[in-house]
């Protein structure tokens, strides 16, 4: 929904700085997707942090919410995607990782909370992603077989926690996840105006995927 890991290459690289470290895209492709505290113990893992979890994330999450108002922004076509969704009556919701006041922090600029049925966070399951039962409660919550949801994933652990859920996955591959295994989702697109997602939810093209086709 939102260039949140741009945000968190940020945070990541002030983080490891002051350690001494790098932000590595092979240590942000290691916890992209996972629970912040299993994310931050595989770092500590790995490079010999002498930080708890808990410190890692306190500062984390100060370091994030003190530039999130400036830097974050939707994904292109979320909106349009969203208003499609609401004209067809199709319920929606979030599932992810990440903690309630860091979603809170992205959703309340832009008035999205009230758009979207609930919001699961870390808070509200035992097991994180790749583990599927953040998409079982989802499916759960909303009343509906996992199967008859369709999710949206950018991380190769995200797509793993859907499709095992029996989701139909779709992967969205931004910048820093283009070379992750996306082998588990049902498709692969472009961005949220292509085509081929709202085929799938059966929705008319979107306004910016017709535009684009006519420009050609």
């Amino acid at each position: 929904m939102f260039n949140t890991e741009e945000v968190y290459t940020q945070v990541g690289s002030r983080l490891l700085r002051r350690r001494g470290h790098e932000f590595t895209a092979e240590i942000k492709n290691l916890m992209m997707g996972l629970q912040a505290r299993e994310g931050f113990e595989l770092v500590i893992r790995r490079l010999g942090l002498r930080d708890t979890a808990e410190q890692l994330i306190e500062e984390s999450d100060r370091e994030y919410l003190a530039i999130v108002g400036q830097a974050i922004r939707p994904m292109p076509g979320l909106m349009e995607l969203l208003d499609a969704l609401e004209a067809a009556g199709m319920p929606k919701a979030v599932a992810t990782s990440t903690s309630l006041r860091l979603a809170t922090a992205c959703l309340t600029p832009f008035d999205l909370r009230r758009r979207f049925a609930f919001v699961l966070t870390a808070e509200d399951i035992g097991q994180g992603k790749p583990h599927p039962e953040i998409y079982h409660t989802a499916a759960a919550r909303l009343g509906v077989p996992p199967a008859a949801m369709l999710v949206l994933e950018d991380s190769q652990n995200g797509c793993r926690a859907a499709a095992a859920a029996g989701a139909f996955t779709v992967a969205v591959p931004a910048d820093h996840s283009r070379e992750h295994d996306f082998s588990d989702a049902a498709t692969v697109i472009d961005g949220l105006s292509d085509p081929r997602l709202y085929a799938a939810l059966r929705l008319p093209p979107s306004r910016h995927a017709v535009q684009e086709r006519t420009c050609d």
